[in-house]
C-alpha cells in the first residue's frame, strides 16, 4: 500500500469513529475510477469489509483459479459496507460475496453491541440480495486477536446470532476460524498476526486461505454441475 493510501485510510478511519457518513467517499470512488481504467473480471468473487480484507495482498494468488475483486476498506464498519454494497459489490454481479466486517464496530471507546452488528449484517445481506438474488454470501466471523481479546464475549455472541440467521437461508454462509486462530491455551494465536495483534501476518492469511477457498471452489463446482 502506497503511503498516500495509508494516509487516506487513516483520515477516513478516523472521520468514521467520529461519526462521519462520508468517512469512505474518497476510497469508494477511487475503487470506481480504478474499475474505469482497468474493468473487473466478470462472473467473479468479491471480498469486502474491513482492513484485514485491505492487506489481504495475496488474495489473488491464494485463490487462484477463482477470480476475485478486493473491494475492503480500511476501518470500515459494517454498516458502512452495507451502505456501499451498491457501489463496491453489485454492479459486479458476483456470484459469491465474502464480507468480514464487525471487528470494527465492537472497538473503541463505545463497542457496539452484538445486535448492532448483527443488524448491520442483515442490512448487507438484504441489499446484496435485492439486486443479486442469485448470489451467495460467505460472512467470514470475527476472529479472537489478541489486541481486542477483551471484546472477545460480544464478538462471539455477533457471530452467533449471524450464524443462526444463515442457517434460515442456503444462499447465506457463516465461516468459522475461531479454532484457527486459537492456540493450545485457548488464547489468541500471537504468531499468525502482526505486531498491531489485530491484522492476520503471511501465515495468518494462510490459515484464512485454506478454510475459505476449498468452500468457495466447492460451491463454484455445484453451480458448474446445476
Amino acid at each position: 500500500m502506497h503511503v498516500w493510501e495509508w494516509i487516506r485510510l487513516i483520515i477516513s478511519a478516523a472521520r468514521s469513529a467520529a461519526g462521519d457518513p462520508n468517512a469512505w467517499e474518497s476510497t469508494i470512488a477511487a475503487f470506481e475510477a480504478q474499475d474505469r481504467r482497468s474493468p473487473p473480471p466478470d462472473s467473479a468473487v468479491v471480498f469486502t469489509g474491513s482492513s484485514s480484507i485491505t492487506f489481504w495482498s495475496t488474495l489473488e494468488q491464494d485463490m487462484a483459479p477463482l477470480r476475485v475483486i478486493n473491494r475492503g476498506f480500511g476501518g470500515s464498519k459494517i454498516g458502512e459496507v452495507a451502505r456501499y454494497a451498491d457501489r463496491i459489490v453489485t454492479p459486479y454481479r458476483p456470484w459469491a460475496v465474502v464480507l468480514f466486517a464487525g471487528t470494527n464496530d465492537i472497538a473503541g471507546r463505545k463497542p457496539a453491541t452484538p445486535e448492532a452488528v448483527f443488524a448491520g449484517y442483515r442490512a448487507f445481506v438484504e441489499k446484496v440480495l435485492a439486486a443479486l438474488p442469485d448470489t451467495e454470501i460467505y460472512y467470514v466471523g470475527i476472529t479472537p486477536t489478541p489486541a481486542r481479546w477483551k471484546l472477545w464475549p460480544i464478538a462471539r455472541e455477533a457471530n452467533r446470532m449471524i450464524q443462526a440467521y444463515a442457517e434460515t437461508d442456503p444462499r447465506l454462509h457463516f465461516v468459522d476460524l475461531t479454532e484457527q486462530f486459537l492456540g493450545p491455551d485457548g488464547l489468541p494465536d500471537r504468531r499468525l498476526y502482526r505486531m498491531d495483534g489485530l491484522h492476520p501476518n503471511a501465515q495468518g492469511y494462510r490459515r484464512w486461505t485454506a478454510v475459505i477457498k476449498p468452500i468457495l471452489l466447492e460451491a463454484a463446482a455445484a453451480r458448474a454441475r446445476h
